[in-house]
């Protein structure tokens, strides 16, 4: 095989832009490690308000400081490659893979839809929005989406549920995966989908992160078999095949930390004798076409860092403004008394301190418009930015000098998160999106 020459200021750039998202990645854990004890230690001292503190505290510890660690974690101990289970967004190992599908997208959807399952909505806001109030509620959503896991570097391309008795809390699902091209399963066995079916049967709070999920049966193999059945059941055109001790049967837990067990068998089930409708079954855009879009859409860690950067410049022209109208003031408080000479002199101050402040502020909104654009140069900017003030305060910290979070609020805990946002994987990946199509597998 003749291999294409690299270039090597490409690659060199390209390297460089991995050493620093790791270490703004790893900086950023360190930070949030921090914000996590800053929030704990203060709490401590605000009487019945502790309990704010305390919600604040696990907020922190469960969606900012958990994850990043898991992240750093499992990019060096879980290995990148198929082992038969997926990966949580945090690069734990998540639900076993129990179904492999052979046929097409179409065939597939078919196959689904008329055996009684419905296709999941994809998480955005307003699906994360009403899957919490049907939560709560207890209202049918027989559409709601189901988290993210990976396998092959990307989220699943495709997902189904039924709801049990209009309870949300309660739904069988399963997600599915397309296969790479000439890709084979371990013993040479094809494929065209690779899926992890399992039993959501309550709400609760993940063991490895403290985060609010929903929690699986036990008996994924059940599961499994009844997505099967209700296949073949559903209609002509099913043959399956099973695959025996594919893999070990085991015990173990998936990302959310609910035990799992299997016996390791891999059902194989054949649509490709499915027929479609002259009418169709309405899928949507290709497989390409849905990659291609979630690849060009905007991850929520960068919008969140882009409306915290907006706050830092709605912040700093507060700030300047402040500077401008009462700067006699200021002084007056301080019980300065100035002569005319130096008033002159204070005078030449405030107007460089005001256009010091100014600039900044501009040059932080254009960086924020930046990031909002996808462009990777102006993220790095701004996580350089933050990472020097956080070291800043963390060094007068750790001299002995007082930090509260109270008098700071628009300060450290905004660079912190700032630093968590746009170092985060997705985030990262948007910004450098076409530079590097193996980013999505690798790296933290």
């Amino acid at each position: 095989m003749i291999k294409k020459p690299r270039n090597p200021e490409t690659g060199r750039r390209r390297s460089i832009n991995a050493v620093v998202d790791n270490i703004a990645f790893a900086f950023s854990g360190l930070a949030a490690v921090w914000l996590a004890w800053l929030v704990l230690s203060e709490g401590f001292v605000w009487g019945w308000t502790v309990i704010l503190f305390f919600v604040l505290f696990w907020v922190v510890l469960a969606y900012l400081v958990l994850p990043r660690l898991h992240r750093i974690l499992t990019s060096i101990y879980v290995p990148d490659y198929f082992i038969g289970r997926a990966r949580t967004s945090d690069g734990l190992l998540g639900d076993p893979i129990n179904l492999a599908i052979v046929g097409s997208e179409t065939q597939l959807h078919e196959a689904m839809t008329r055996s009684g399952w419905i296709r999941a909505d994809p998480v955005t806001f307003a699906s994360s929005r009403r899957i919490i109030t049907s939560t709560l509620f207890r209202r049918s959503y027989d559409e709601a989406p189901v988290s993210p896991l990976l396998l092959f570097g990307h989220q699943q391309d495709l997902a189904y549920q039924q709801e049990v008795a209009g309870n949300p809390a309660k739904r069988h699902h399963v997600r599915f995966w397309r296969c790479p091209d000439g890709w084979l399963l371990p013993g040479g066995h094809g494929a065209d989908w690779l899926a992890a079916g399992t039993f959501d049967r309550a709400v609760g709070f993940s063991l490895f992160t403290l985060q609010i999920t929903h929690k699986i049966d036990a008996d994924t193999d059940r599961e499994r078999d009844h997505i099967v059945e209700t296949l073949k059941s559903g209609g002509p055109g099913i043959e399956v095949r099973v695959i025996e001790d594919f893999a070990t049967g085991y015990h173990s837990r998936n990302g959310g930390g609910d035990s799992i067990e299997t016996d390791g068998n891999l059902p194989v089930v054949d649509v490709g004798h499915v027929t479609i409708a002259a009418d169709g079954n309405p899928l949507g855009p290709n497989l390409a076409a849905r990659r291609a879009a979630l690849a060009r859409r905007r991850p929520a860690s960068t919008a969140l860092g882009v409306v915290q950067m907006a706050i830092r410049v709605v912040v700093g022209l507060v700030t300047v403004a402040m500077i401008v109208t009462q700067w006699p003031g200021l002084l007056e408080d301080a019980g300065v008394s100035l002569t005319t000479a130096d008033e002159q002199i204070l005078t030449v101050v405030r107007i460089i301190v005001i256009v010091v402040g100014a600039v900044g502020v501009a040059a932080y909104l254009l960086l924020a418009i930046g990031v909002f654009r996808g462009s990777n140069w102006a993220r790095i900017a701004s996580m350089a930015y933050s990472g020097l003030l956080v070291a800043i305060a963390a060094f007068a910290f750790f001299s002995g000098e007082s930090t509260t979070l109270t008098t700071n609020v628009f300060g450290l805990p905004l660079d912190i998160l700032v630093l968590l946002a746009l170092s985060a994987h997705k985030s990262r990946v948007w910004a450098r999106r076409g530079e590097e199509p193996a980013l999505n597998a690798g790296g933290i």
